[in-house]
């Protein structure tokens, strides 16, 4: 029966295809790619949230004190992920964004299919069950994966498949968060190279329809909310700076240490079960001396934004400390140090997840925390709730480098605009020094290893979708070092070259001679007779190696002044790169690459 609607509904799309322009196919695409993700979206929370709950529940209850049973769901979760990975998903699985612009830049926004419930599956295995990591990730990489295979069941061109990327994307963290303004602009500023304004329709659309359909069917327990309350006061306008600083350099402080627990475990030599067991084990640890690493930890995030946030203390090993206001603030300056270990070996022992609901929860402890102290030092009274909430926005700008993204993300949760100047100045700042001591974001960091970046730098973007070997000319004519000016004169004369690469018998580059170095001598016979090619070759300024990248390649242009650089293949000449080969080539690309 299910079957049977899919195939009447995919012939309707194929009919209407046929009968409206493609600009109006995209709009219907994008609120079909919007629904579909929406309900991904939709059944990914529900799971995850409802194990939350059965967890808290059963930790309720007497037997189960201290919350014995957070510590054994992580290690099922897995344990659980692992297990399908290897036996359903070929074995591996790959996280994080960054896959995203990895597929549109070196595979033509071909993203599997697999993907499509790849992610929703481990994920909530991993995070449902009380896995230290976020589900924000894998709803945005499974949102690419609709917007890609919708476009390639239809046949879309690269541009259109780019384009419904972004808008499944969109939909996704429009529907996670009920935030259609900070879905638009997460596609926009993290995924999206570049995008005309004219694009930005389809991605609202499909943000619009993700929102919609999450304020129809997600409970509110299940979205990140808050009733935001206390007023902003400019007078505290020196503390929300303080307050981008810290969150800033907390910035460095996790993305630099999850990159570190994730090294580690990867040169573990075990095999994945016992990689697996070994860092839920240690995770388990970590959640029972500290309840509030499991899962996403949104539940924690509101607690801390409301008037009680002693609660975090009961049921585990502290509760006889819930009134205490400093033993509460060395629990949650310990909980965000710790965040970003019990991050890292979520998904380094074979967990699957993100950073996205951790940079969040870390936030909002950062914001207490500043706050919570500045208050009990007597310094100030600040309001601890707003701090709380602009905290998330410091943490989410400088890891992911999204400060529009998370200003608004954080403005939409919080019911208003209220806090819009403190929010901005926060993400700016600590974006800011991010962005000095990590020049890529958390999730593209691997990719910049690779030389595979796609980052707000839109030249270099490009550059590294090009490939040094398509524009090397093999075919230019050479000559040797001891014939006389008068072959080079002939050569000239029968060819189109204005530069000659000059080698001896084994192809060994020894010089280059250009055309404009040499004009006064060639209008004099005598001296064309008598001089030979070594008299007047010059050494090259740069040599280019066919393993150079693009960006290297335009780097040793505008180093060296000249239109034409030799290269060399195993230490032999090769060939020429023209500049304005490289250059056409780079306008082509960027045409093709610019989302209308």
């Amino acid at each position: 029966m299910l079957k049977k609607i899919i195939y009447k509904l995919e012939n309707l799309i194929v009919w209407s295809q046929g009968k409206i322009s493609n600009k109006q196919f995209i709009f219907l695409s994008s609120v079909l790619v919007g629904i579909s993700v929406a309900f991904a979206v939709i059944v990914l929370k529900t799971f995850a949230h409802s194990i939350f709950v059965f967890a808290t529940y059963v930790t309720n209850i007497s037997i189960f004190k201290y919350g014995y049973i957070k510590v054994i769901l992580p290690i099922v979760g897995i344990m659980l992920t692992v297990f399908v990975i290897k036996k359903f998903l070929g074995g591996s699985i790959e996280k994080g964004t960054s896959q995203i612009l990895y597929a549109v830049a070196k595979k033509a926004s071909i993203i599997p299919r697999k993907q499509m419930y790849a992610q929703i599956v481990t994920s909530s295995l991993t995070v449902g069950l009380g896995g230290s990591a976020g589900l924000e990730s894998p709803i945005v990489i499974t949102g690419a994966a609709f917007g890609s295979n919708y476009a390639q069941r239809y046949q879309l061109s690269y541009k259109d498949r780019t384009l419904l990327i972004g808008c499944g994307v969109a939909a996704g963290i429009a529907t996670a968060f009920n935030a259609p303004i900070a879905g638009v602009l997460f596609a926009i500023e993290v995924l999206l190279v570049d995008v005309s304004i004219s694009a930005f329709t389809p991605i609202m659309i499909a943000a619009a329809t993700g929102a919609l359909i999450s304020e129809i069917v997600l409970d509110e327990t299940v979205l990140l909310s808050f009733k935001q309350q206390q007023n902003f006061n400019y007078h505290n306008i020196p503390y929300y700076i303080l307050l981008g600083i810290f969150t800033g350099f907390i910035c460095v402080y996790y993305s630099r240490n999850f990159q570190r627990v994730e090294h580690f475990l990867s040169h573990l030599r075990f095999n994945p079960y016992k990689k697996a067991l070994f860092g839920a084990s240690i995770l388990a640890i970590l959640i029972f001396i500290f309840p509030t690493l499991f899962g996403e930890g949104y539940e924690s995030i509101k607690t801390l934004s409301e008037s009680d946030p002693g609660q975090l203390l009961e049921n585990t090993l502290f509760s006889s400390f819930r009134n205490n206001s400093w033993a509460l603030l060395a629990f949650i300056g310990l909980t965000m140090m710790l965040k970003v270990f019990a991050t890292g070996i979520t998904l380094g022992s074979g967990g699957n997840g993100g950073n996205f609901a951790p940079s969040l929860f870390l936030g909002s402890y950062v914001g207490f925390f500043f706050s919570k102290f500045l208050n009990l030092t007597g310094l100030t009274k600040l309001p601890i709730s707003n701090f709380t909430l602009v905290g998330m926005a410091g943490i989410l700008s400088g890891l992911f480098h999204a400060p529009l993204t998370a200003i608004f993300l954080i403005a939409e949760i919080t019911g208003g605009y209220d806090l819009m100047i403190p929010l901005m100045m926060v993400a700016s700042i600590s974006y800011a020094i991010s962005k000095r001591f990590e020049k890529h974001s958390l999730d593209v960091k691997n990719l910049a290893r690779k030389g595979n970046a796609f980052t707000s730098n839109k030249d270099t973007n490009i550059l590294s979708t090009l490939d040094t070997n398509s524009i090397i000319q093999t075919d230019y004519l050479t000559i040797t070092p001891d014939e006389n000016l008068e072959k080079l004169v002939d050569l000239i004369s029968h060819s189109n070259q204005v530069i000659f690469a000059v080698v001896d018998a084994e192809k060994q580059l020894l010089g280059i001679v250009h055309f404009n170095d040499i004009r006064e001598i060639i209008f004099n016979p005598y001296r064309v007779k008598y001089t030979l090619v070594k008299e007047v070759m010059l050494d090259p300024i740069e040599i280019i190696y066919p393993t150079d990248s693009m960006e290297i390649v335009m780097n040793k242009f505008e180093k060296s002044k000249v239109h034409f650089l030799p290269v060399l293949k195993d230490g032999k000449y090769y060939g020429f790169i023209s500049k304005s080969v490289a250059l056409e080539t780079y306008r082509t690309k960027l045409k093709s690459m610019t989302i209308e």
